[in-house]
């Protein structure tokens, strides 16, 4: 596990550098907010496209990595429900622990994997990605308007948060490419490159400077459960996914470091805009990638 360690510092320095220069002031708070924007839609869709597209990957590694993923995220998604009714908090509360557990962090994921496993790795992610981004959006959004909100989320809301999504545009418009075997030009694929060669660290420096100190007494039940859910039962459940779904190799090592990962920063503005605990979100957010740096290793050594 040390060396998996070692292996992952460059990624957990990244985070802590990007804290440290928001704390610092530099290069100004109102730098952070656009750059993330900037990362998420104009650079981080070109790295995904990129990958798929000239990666090989055999279609069935590919459909039984999507199977795991979507069997997990359901048993995992069943379990907070049933875990509602017994879980003494409020509904709002409740929401940011189911997306504390089921959400992950796509740029700690990507940096972990491309450290693993290299530009095939990342190719998995891509399809992982594609598959389960639109069934956490879905479920997050379902999720909050039924027990943190007054007012249910509008259906056309919901469809057009998931078929807008930079990332499942690329996913599946690469996958199209790929499957088509439509020939494209070197430069474009070059210029892709290049664009997505900077998604990893940028983003890296993103999750850092989103972490939020000032709010992480917020709830200690809620933290401790969305810990114990999230960074340990998820992987766990990922794995046995993956056994049943026959999935192996780089695919399952892939699965393993999607599932272990903190969640994202985008779990907190959707809890905001939702009406959910927001507050507890941001102390999720940040606790969870803290804790991580020590149960990603574990994860990875245990089930990967």
């Amino acid at each position: 596990m040390l060396d998996i360690s070692f292996s992952l510092l460059p990624v957990f320095l990244l985070i802590a550098l990007g804290a440290v220069l928001k704390r610092a002031g530099f290069p100004g708070d109102e730098t952070w907010p656009p750059l993330e924007r900037l990362v998420y839609f104009v650079l981080f869709p070109p790295l995904l496209f990129h990958t798929i597209v000239t990666a090989r990957l055999e279609q069935g590694e590919a459909l039984t990595l999507a199977l795991a993923f979507i069997l997990a995220l359901a048993v995992m998604s069943a379990i907070l429900l049933a875990l509602r009714p017994v879980l003494p908090i409020t509904g709002a509360a409740f929401s940011s622990i189911f997306q504390g557990s089921i959400r992950w962090n796509s740029y700690v994921a990507l940096g972990v994997i491309a450290a693993l496993l290299g530009p095939h790795g990342v190719a998995l992610a891509a399809v992982a990605f594609a598959t389960i981004v639109p069934m956490v959006n879905v479920l997050s959004v379902l999720v909050i308007a039924r027990y943190a909100g007054d007012t249910p989320a509008a259906g056309r809301a919901i469809v057009r948060a998931i078929v807008l999504n930079p990332l499942i545009i690329a996913c599946l418009s690469a996958l199209a490419f790929a499957i088509l075997e439509v020939p494209l030009p070197a430069f474009f694929l070059d210029m892709l490159k290049s664009m997505g060669s900077a998604t990893i660290p940028l983003g890296l420096l993103c999750v850092g400077a989103a972490l939020d100190f000032a709010h992480m007494r917020a709830s200690t039940l809620a933290t401790s459960v969305t810990v114990g859910l999230k960074l340990l039962l998820m992987p766990a459940l990922m794995y046995a996914a993956c056994l049943i779904c026959g999935v192996g190799g780089p695919a399952r090592l892939v699965a393993i470091v999607c599932a272990a990962v903190p969640p994202a920063s985008s779990a907190y503005i959707l809890a905001r805009q939702l009406g959910g605990d927001h507050v507890l979100m941001a102390t999720l957010v940040t606790v969870l990638t803290l804790v991580s740096v020590v149960t990603i290793p574990f994860a990875i050594t245990l089930f990967g």
